[in-house]
């Protein structure tokens, strides 16, 4: 009797974004807040990261996806302000932990080009590519009256116009004057109170850049002809110093042309000379030269090389304000793909560490894995391992962005996330506690010997990457990892904690068994057939007849792997060591076709992987080939389908085309690199329908749209599509393989492309010695399931509905040290498919889900007990049984960008969330759903975006973020003196206020701009209303501003009477010392 047990706690929600990670993908400005210390970086696909110490790390959004042309902060204000390139102004609230638009303003004639916001004002200047400058109100984001016309600016006289505005600045002398930059050379220094011109000045090249000297009596500009220009206030007709600083005299006696200095930045020391950095200016000659960053200190000039482009850099200094020595100690400089900080405090100038995993795009992302509730002793180790190979070299500081604050909550489990790359790398990440710290690298590449250049056809299909990661297998209780290359290699890992001598064993399969070969005599001799236990050997890494170039005219590769496997002993440090290469060869000059499924079984200590010509078992404990065989050989008579045969020309035509076949849409254009089998979502929605008419069923299998075609060329004809069949799912498990069986064996299920799911039971001897020894005997059932749509993924349940987790090894070092009291055994652990040995015979439920369907059967009867239909106008992507809020459901996340839960047994639908439209299958081959309701993909090729479609997680959200903005004194300005305040101009007199308000200004034209209010959104009312301790806490904080505020008011008043006590004191002595005098005696 079974019991079905329905948990409610599993809720609706929206699914949420909870934290995004990686290098912002294609960044486009930076900004920085020297009192708060956050770092703010803008991109061109209209996001926002933000990001402090380690753990203070948000993501933003722009509503609009338009990219973000500057950014800047109100500095320890908690307030960001972004400009856009649809010419609108917003400000961002980061008051809380969910950063939220206050306000936007949308220019509507004009198009921005730069802005200016100068420390402790709330008037934001504007420059516009018709030359004007407009004035912003920061409060209530309403456009002054205020507006310096470009024809105002320059001299009546002059007939062209300046062109855009590129710079804004004021005075460091006085807040009154502010300096406009103009694109063609012209600057003008203008007087905010008189409204006119102090200074004109007309240069011969275009202007990228201003930079003031903090006594504010000179300027430095940077220009498009690779020269720096510097200005004094005393005499503006022509700059006292130009400078090409990569520019040499050529023998002809002219300088050499170079290339723009986009920006300079000109700060200045109280202990030695000042320092110059700018970008760009080398010279044109010098080509292949890699991107620069020039710092000029006193004589000193040092050259930076960087990786990457350039996209904007910024000196961090001490103080906010401008009128002050800026002592810069370090430069932060945003690349293409990269974020480095530069430390300027010692000599040779190294970089600081960067805390933030911005290197997840080292090399392109092929693959992704999610892990949640891992054994806790897996991330210490792993973390242990990977410390000993880290980079030296780096600043002893600390990491100068420090601000925000961050705790580790309560709700927090061990998370590990794997990612594979196309150089064959594998990088396994501390995901716990929403951040992420890379742990461990593994190179697959080292498993083998470096690739030589083929020649003829081979030539022709080799891999630009042959090392790529396609998929990966771990096992964290046994530390057991496998990984899926896309040269249809696979590497079985074992963990060790002590460094070894090894020599990788290789196994080389030939899986290329067609149904066409039956009838040709004279391939025969090709095909491999089912092999019992033990018969068949591996064939080892030497046994290679042939190489690239040499087997005939043609340089056709047989019966070679596509990469050679090391074949010596080879010294491997702690960590992963690679134990075995499984390999499918080249057969009659074409490649072999790529794995499209894995699984592995410590318990077992079994293997299973196929394609889309058949299915491999490999006994790695053994090394030996258990089976081999082809799909349709897999059914015996049970196959549901009438084959029709084809011609094997045809077949052998167009099985390269597709197995070699890139994806358009993987990469940028710059990478599209990895290939894979699968075919593009275009394909697939237009051949759909002819797929469907063109199947050949028989009259008993049910009417079943076919979803498989992702996995064929779009040159394959139908009658290919029907009889080639791939394997697209495995999974060991205790189960039953036959209707008649009593008690739950080892078990393989199988699915494939056609929808048809295959029991395959296996005997595995139990004692050790025998398991090493004693062969495994395996062989089809002829048991056959049937879904609509490939076959995704297979789950086995107990007569209660809970989880059944599959058999394990637990993990033991196998070159540890011999101990002779503990003699090392295997140590499995089995999981009943009942929870009670009552029901133990009663069976267990399996759960299968295809690309529209999903089942719930039960075992051994093999009876479908529920069926849902998941999609009819789309697929699934990918499915998962995962565990939430204390229960199972299946969560599915199909093309059309919906993400499903159905609760198990039962299937009833959960959640349907329209959360991402399907725009590009990078999205498709990362997306992997965990336990605890969350899930991740790659939203980028260099960002990893982790999501949550559990209420619990949402709820908790709010405590795992890190706070953005702390509470912070304002730095006092430094007292300037007497004689500075008296000769150095009336800056504090200026009150902008009088100047640009509505009273003297009046209003702006409404034409000119449109004031939007900004929506907070769910997130910000619940950050605004959820939040009585919050509230409680920042009443607190003001609280503590201002009782701090008003014991300095109490010292200050104190030292006043003392010093008013003073002056009366000497005053009476004064008085007494000169009563008795006569007017004469002084």
């Amino acid at each position: 009797m079974f019991f079905f047990y329905f948990n409610q706690s599993i809720v609706s929600c929206l699914s949420l974004q909870t934290v995004r990670h990686g290098f912002p993908y294609q960044p486009t400005a930076l900004a920085f807040d020297p009192v708060q210390k956050i770092l703010a970086i803008g991109s061109r696909t209209g996001g926002i990261r933000i990001l402090g110490r380690p753990g203070v790390d948000c993501y933003c959004q722009h509503e609009s996806g338009a990219a973000v042309l500057q950014l800047q902060f109100l500095i320890n204000e908690g307030a960001l302000v972004t400009a856009c390139a649809d010419d609108t102004l917003h400000l961002w609230n980061l008051r809380q932990r969910r950063p939220a638009v206050l306000h936007s303003l949308k220019f509507n004639r004009e198009r921005i080009t730069f802005c200016h916001l100068p420390f402790q004002s709330k008037w934001l200047y504007v420059g516009t590519e018709r030359g004007n400058t407009h004035i912003v109100n920061i409060e209530s984001f309403i456009l002054s009256g205020y507006v310096i016309m470009w024809n105002k600016a320059i001299e009546l006289s002059t007939k062209t116009h300046p062109g855009p505005v590129v710079h804004l600045s004021d005075s460091p002398k006085d807040e009154g004057k502010l300096l406009i930059g103009f694109e063609s050379g012209t600057i003008v220094q203008w007087d905010l109170r008189g409204k006119k011109a102090d200074f004109r000045i007309y240069y011969d090249e275009a202007i990228h850049s201003v930079g003031w000297h903090h006594e504010g009596k000179q300027f430095m500009c940077s220009h498009s002809d690779g020269s720096l220009s510097m200005w004094n206030l005393r005499n503006t007709t022509r700059p006292f110093q130009v400078t090409f600083p990569h520019g040499k005299i050529q023998k002809d006696g002219r300088k050499e042309s170079c290339k723009p200095i986009l920006k300079v930045e000109y700060k200045t020391t109280r202990n030695s000379e000042p320092f110059v950095i700018f970008s760009g200016g080398l010279s044109y000659d010098k080509a292949g030269r890699r991107p620069t960053l020039t710092i000029m200190h006193g004589k000193a000039i040092t050259v930076l090389e960087m990786d990457y482009p350039i996209v904007e850099f910024m000196a961090l200094c001490e103080t906010p304000y401008n009128n002050e020595v800026q002592e810069p100690y370090a430069v932060v400089v945003l690349l293409e793909k990269d974020l480095i900080v530069v430390d300027l405090t010692q000599s040779n100038f190294p970089v600081f560490e960067n805390p933030y995993p911005m290197d997840i795009h080292e090399s392109p992302v092929t693959c992704t894995a999610y892990f949640a509730d891992c054994p806790p002793d897996i991330i210490p180790i792993l973390y242990s391992i990977g410390a000993k190979h880290k980079k030296t070299g780096y600043s002893q500081k600390e990491w100068p962005v420090a601000g925000g604050l961050w705790t580790l909550g309560s709700h927090t489990y061990p998370e590990i996330i794997v990612t594979g790359h196309a150089d064959g790398s594998i990088k396994f990440w501390d995901a716990s506690a929403i951040t992420l710290q890379m742990l461990y690298k593994l190179k697959t590449s080292k498993a083998f010997e470096k690739p030589k250049p083929a020649e003829g056809r081979a030539a022709e299909l080799v891999e630009e990457d042959p090392f790529a990661v396609q998929m990966v297998s771990w096992c964290p209780q046994s530390r057991i990892f496998c990984v899926v290359g896309i040269s249809a290699h696979i590497i079985l890992y074992r963990f060790s904690k002590y460094d070894a001598n090894t020599q990788i064993v290789s196994l080389e399969v030939r899986l290329q068994c067609e149904a066409e070969d039956a009838i040709s005599p004279s391939e025969n001799e090709n095909n491999p057939c089912f092999s019992e236990s033990g018969s068949q050997s591996p064939q080892t890494h030497h046994q290679h007849p042939a190489s690239p170039g040499s087997g005939t005219p043609e340089g056709n590769k047989d019966s070679t792997p596509c990469i050679k496997v090391k074949d010596r002993m080879v010294r491997v440090p702690p960590g992963y060591q690679a134990e075995l290469v499984i390999q499918l060869l080249w057969i009659d000059g074409e490649p072999p076709q790529q794995i499209t499924s894995l699984d592995i079984n410590s318990a077992y200590g079994l293997l299973a992987f196929g394609n889309c010509n058949g299915l491999a078992v490999v006994d790695y404990l053994q090394k030996t080939i258990l089976l081999c065989m082809s799909t349709l050989d897999l059914y015996g008579a049970a196959d549901p389908y009438q084959r029709l045969t084809r011609s094997p020309r045809r077949n052998r035509q167009s099985t390269s085309e597709f197995c070699m076949r890139g994806l358009s849409n993987f990469y940028s254009d710059s990478k599209k690199r990895i290939r894979t089998s699968y075919q593009s979502l275009t394909e697939l929605s237009d051949n759909q329908q002819s797929i469907d008419m063109e199947r050949s069923k028989s009259p008993t299998s049910e009417s079943r749209e076919n979803s498989f075609s992702r996995s064929r060329s779009s040159s394959v004809s139908s009658i290919d599509r029907d009889t080639k069949e791939a394997i697209t799912t495995l999974q060991f498990g205790e189960s039953f393989g036959r209707k008649s069986d009593a008690l739950p064996t080892p078990c393989l299920w199988v699915g494939t492309s056609l929808g048809v799911v295959l029991l395959i039971p296996m005997s595995i001897p139990t004692d050790d010695e025998e398991r090493l020894e004693e062969p495994v005997t395996i062989g089809p059932s002829g048991t056959a399931l049937m879904l609509k749509g490939s076959v995704l993924h297979f789950s086995f349940l107990d007569c209660m509905g809970a989880l059944i987790q599959s058999p394990h090894e637990v993990w033991r070092d196998v070159n540890a040290p011999e101990d002779p009291d503990r003699p090392r055994r295997r140590k499995l652990v089995h999981f009943s498919p009942s929870s009670s040995q009552d029901n133990y015979g009663e069976g267990h439920l399996a759960v299968v889900c295809s690309e529209r369907q999903a089942k719930v059967i039960l075992m051994p009867s093999q009876s479908c007990l529920f069926v849902h239909n998941i999609t009819e106008s789309s697929f699934v992507l990918r499915a998962d049984v995962v565990s939430v809020c204390n229960s199972v459901c299946l969560a599915c996340f199909c093309a059309n960008g919906h993400i499903m839960t159905l609760s198990l047994p039962s299937l009833r639908p959960l959640m349907d969330v329209n959360y991402l439209p399907l725009t590009d299958m990078r999205i498709a081959r990362t997306f992997c759903f965990t336990n605890g309701g969350q899930a991740l993909y790659l939203s980028s090729p260099t960002e990893v975006q982790r999501i949550t479609y559990s209420q619990e997680m949402c709820d908790n959200l709010q405590e795992m973020l890190g706070e953005l903005f702390t509470p912070i004194e304002t730095p006092e300005a430094q007292n300037r003196g007497f004689l500075k305040g008296f000769f150095g101009g009336n800056s504090h007199n200026f009150d902008r206020e009088e100047l640009f308000g509505e009273a003297s200004a009046g209003k702006a034209s409404r034409s000119l701009a449109q004031h939007i209010p900004g929506q907070a959104g769910m997130e910000g009312m619940k950050v605004a209303a959820s939040g009585v301790v919050g509230d409680l806490a920042r009443a607190r904080i003001a609280l503590d501003e201002r009782g701090q505020r008003l014991g300095e008011l109490e010292d200050r008043t104190a030292l006043m009477m003392t010093s008013a006590e003073t002056f009366s004191k000497h005053a009476h002595e004064l008085m007494l010392k000169c009563k008795d005098k006569k007017w004469y005696q002084f």
